[in-house]
Order: C-alpha cells, then sequence, then structure tokens
C-alpha cells in the first residue's frame, strides 16, 4: 500500500501523528512507500483573513519540510485549488496520479475546515479510496474534557483542573518522535514558489525563521534560559520574556505536546505543581487546549457570532476614523499605538499589549470586536482562530470570562505598569523618543510647550467617559429580554 500524507497545519516531520501512521502502514517495495502534498489555495486564505506574513511564513517552511521528507525518501506534490471548494478534489486526484489508496491527514477544528474534510472523506469513500483522520492541533481530542453534566467547559479554571485528570489518565504520548526512511517512489517532488499572488509580505524574514528546526531551538532556548522567570517577566514588553513559538504552533511547524513535553521535564516531570515560572507558562499552552475546545462545543464562535448570545444586542458605534486612528497607531495612547506598530511592522503583537489593544477598541471607542478580530488576524504571523477569537471576545466581554463586562483596562495605568520606564514605547512610537520621564505615558501631561512640538495626536477618546458610555451601553443590552 501507498500513502498519502496531506499537510495543513502541521509543517514538521517529528511527533505527526499522520506522518507517523502513514509510513508506518506504508508497505515497502515498488508499490509501497509514501507521497506528500500540501495545497495552496489563495481562496481559501483569503476566506479566512491569512496575514502575507503568516503565508511568508508557511511557504519557507514548506521548502524546509520538502528537504527534510526528501531525507526519508517522501516526495512533497505542492497542489493548486483556487477556493476551499476545490480543495477536496485537488487531493483526491492528487492520489490517484500517484497511486496512493490511502489518505492520512490531521485534524483541524473550525466548522469551513471540518466541512471541507467531511467532503474529502466522501469523495475518497466514493472513490474506493481509504481517509485517516488523527488529532493534532491540542493535545487532547476537543470534546474529552467535560463537565460532571458531560457539557463543554465555558470558564477556563475548572477546564484546566479537569484537563489535568484527564491527561493524567489518557496515556496520551507527548512525542511520536520522526517515522523511519520509506521505500522511494516514482514520484517527484514540487518547487514551492516563492510567494502567492496577493500575499506579499513587507516584514523581513529573518524574525521569524522558517522550518520545523527553528522552532525546535526556540522552544529549547526558552525552556533553558527564561521559562523560570516567565512568571514574573511574561507581562512586560519591553523584555523577552516570552516564549514567541505562537507563529510556529500555528502553522504546525512545532506541536503542542512538544512544548508540554519540554515543560515537564523542566518543571522536574510535573506538569503542575512546580516552578511558578513553569506552571505559568503550561498554563498559557492550556488556555489554547481551552480556546480550541470551545471552538468546538459552541461552533458560533466560527461564524462571527458572540460566545455570549445576550451581548449580540450591544450597539457597537460606527466609527471609520477612530477604527483607522486606532489600526495606524495614532490614537494618541502611548501603549496602544506601540502595540500596533509593533504588530505592523514584525506580525506579531505581545499577548498583554493584546488585552490592553483589543479592550480599548472594544471598551474606549466602543467598536464591534470583529472589526478588530479581522484585523489582527490579516497581519498576525501567528493567526490561529481559536486563540485570537478567544482572547478579542474574552477583551469584549462577549466572551468566556468568569467576570462580567466590568472589566475594563486603563491604558494609562495599564503602560506605567508593564513598561514602567516606557522604553516599549519609545521604541516603537519614535515621537516619543525624547520625552523624558513618566509623562512619556500620557502625553496630555507634558508641558503645553513641549508637547506643541511633537508630532503625535491628542487623544482621540476621554478614557473616564468612554468607560463609562460602554459601562451603559453593557448594561442597557443586559436589561432587554433574550
Amino acid at each position: 500500500m501507498r500513502s498519502l500524507v496531506w499537510f495543513r497545519s502541521d509543517l514538521r516531520t517529528r511527533d505527526n501523528p499522520a506522518l507517523s501512521r502513514a509510513c508506518a502502514m506504508a508497505d515497502a517495495g515498488p508499490d509501497g512507500g509514501v507521497v506528500a502534498c500540501f495545497v495552496i489555495s489563495p481562496g481559501e486564505w483569503r476566506e479566512h483573513d491569512a496575514a502575507a506574513v503568516k503565508i511568508d511564513l508557511i511557504l519557507r517552511t514548506l521548502r524546509s519540510l520538502r528537504a527534510a521528507l526528501a531525507k526519508l525518501n517522501i516526495p512533497l506534490r505542492i497542489l493548486r485549488a483556487a477556493k476551499a471548494s476545490d480543495v477536496p478534489g485537488a487531493v483526491l486526484k492528487c492520489a490517484q496520479a500517484t497511486r496512493c489508496s490511502a489518505a492520512f491527514f490531521n485534524r483541524e477544528h473550525e466548522v469551513n475546515e471540518l466541512a471541507r474534510d467531511a467532503k474529502t472523506l466522501q469523495l475518497f469513500e466514493k472513490a474506493g479510496l481509504k481517509a485517516h483522520s488523527y488529532n493534532d492541533q491540542g493535545v487532547l481530542e476537543p470534546g474529552t474534557v467535560r463537565t460532571e453534566g458531560e457539557t463543554f467547559f465555558t470558564v477556563y479554571s475548572p477546564f484546566r483542573r479537569k484537563w489535568l485528570k484527564v491527561f493524567a489518565a489518557s496515556g496520551v504520548e507527548l512525542e511520536l518522535g520522526t517515522p523511519r526512511a520509506q521505500s522511494p517512489v516514482d514520484v517527484s517532488s514540487d518547487e514551492v514558489p516563492e510567494m502567492v499572488d496577493g500575499f506579499r509580505s513587507s516584514v523581513p524574514a529573518a524574525l521569524w525563521p522558517e522550518g520545523e528546526e527553528a522552532g525546535l531551538a526556540r522552544l529549547r532556548d526558552f525552556v533553558s534560559a527564561r521559562v523560570r522567570s516567565y512568571k514574573d517577566q511574561r507581562d512586560f514588553p519591553g523584555i523577552d520574556g516570552t516564549s514567541s513559538l505562537s507563529p510556529y504552533l500555528a502553522i504546525g511547524a512545532i506541536s503542542a505536546r512538544q512544548c508540554l513535553a519540554a515543560a515537564r521535564e523542566a518543571n522536574g516531570g510535573k506538569l503542575d505543581g512546580g516552578y511558578p515560572g513553569v506552571d505559568t507558562w503550561i498554563n498559557e499552552v492550556l488556555w489554547r487546549e481551552f480556546y480550541i475546545h470551545v471552538l468546538v462545543g459552541f461552533p458560533r464562535v466560527c461564524r462571527n457570532r458572540a460566545f455570549k448570545p445576550a451581548t449580540e444586542k450591544i450597539r457597537w458605534r460606527d466609527d471609520s476614523a477612530g477604527f483607522r486612528a486606532w489600526c495606524e497607531g495614532k490614537t494618541g495612547y502611548p501603549i496602544v499605538d506601540a502595540a500596533q506598530r509593533q504588530l505592523l511592522a514584525t506580525g506579531w503583537m505581545h499577548n498583554r499589549l493584546r488585552m490592553i489593544s483589543a479592550m480599548f477598541l472594544t471598551k474606549d471607542l466602543l467598536i464591534d470586536w470583529r472589526l478588530g478580530e479581522r484585523f489582527f488576524m490579516n497581519h498576525l504571523v501567528d493567526g490561529f482562530l481559536a486563540c485570537n477569537n478567544g482572547g478579542w471576545q474574552w477583551s469584549a466581554s462577549t466572551g468566556t470570562d468568569a467576570q462580567p463586562y466590568f472589566r475594563i483596562f486603563n491604558p494609562f495605568s495599564q503602560s506605567r505598569k508593564f513598561d514602567p520606564d516606557g522604553s516599549f514605547i519609545r521604541k516603537w512610537v519614535p515621537e516619543l523618543r525624547d520625552v523624558e520621564g513618566d509623562v512619556v505615558h500620557d502625553p496630555s501631561e507634558i508641558p503645553a510647550l513641549l508637547r506643541s512640538k511633537l508630532d503625535y495626536p491628542a487623544p482621540i477618546v476621554d478614557h473616564a467617559k468612554a468607560r463609562e458610555r460602554v459601562l451603559e451601553e453593557f448594561k442597557r443590552a443586559d436589561a432587554l429580554p433574550e
């Protein structure tokens, strides 16, 4: 039997369930072996608001994957499909052309991806071929962690406690290793394009080295050098205190299992109750598990719907000028502007800043979270629907959160707390580079004469008044009948 491995958001050879299983089941000899494929589908990418910087990382990682697969005697075919509905047919055609009798792939859990994969299974069955899918996006299969009443969790803390219990009893292996080399096949590899039309990135490629080797190197560096201080440093954007592994998780150059395996080793063999810094980072990995779980249990979040249906009654403001100022990092709130400019320049934003920026858009400007969610996806190298949607809805108080809508960050106090010396602001907002002292957090406090010489906008909204406005709007919506 010859096997076809369909790569998607799992661009690695190590710890890849579909690849490992395909290699284990393939026969030796001229009619056996393994063929791999990847589908370039610009229409599907546009429908999912994929960022050019993310597509650039995918293409560069595919070239690394092609070389790694060649060492295993596995050719990589690059398929093309104009839109998502064309993808299943392209995969089937590849399987038939390369004489593969079965396809292997790792599951993706978003609504559109589930529909695409269901169509693929139907086409393969109709053609008399097999198709096998495996859990990979998260560590545990979504839906296996449930409440005592067999419902999906809606709050993180109890989910985490149950997740740890289920994992301990599951026997799930955290690292599958690399499969053995296969029998050579009479199929050649395709070249990976340098770029796909409509996805030209302006972010320097050197910021995000490609491939699973780069992802694993970054993981090793973080675990060996910074994970123990993660709890104390993770909220400070001016410090290199986070793992910055999210781009590699988003495209599958590394797996969540590999992250947990490395963390557990650094934590004395524990996933909980070890070093505070390691425990805190493990929590972040489990937040990712939680958001995948929410996406599966409440698929409406894939359809531009609020997790809390009652919040659909919020009257978001139509403020195109405010939205544009936020997008461009010209709000007059230095920490918000620094965050947005970091995103535009690097394709990435520090997690504390994501919360500050998202809350500013939704609470200070009272602009629909969906606009911000889409803008982030259009620019993030680590764009991943479950986490991006979960984070935005948390910030907007439309999502999973044990606290109600009165969670409203003050951008000035957040700035003073998490960028105390203003170094991050001065780096990304050069107009304020020469402003000395604490006033860099709130330019309205700068003496008038100096303020008049700065090419920096006045705040586009009064935070105190905006806070009262959003509270009143949530109270009004909350009082409306279901």
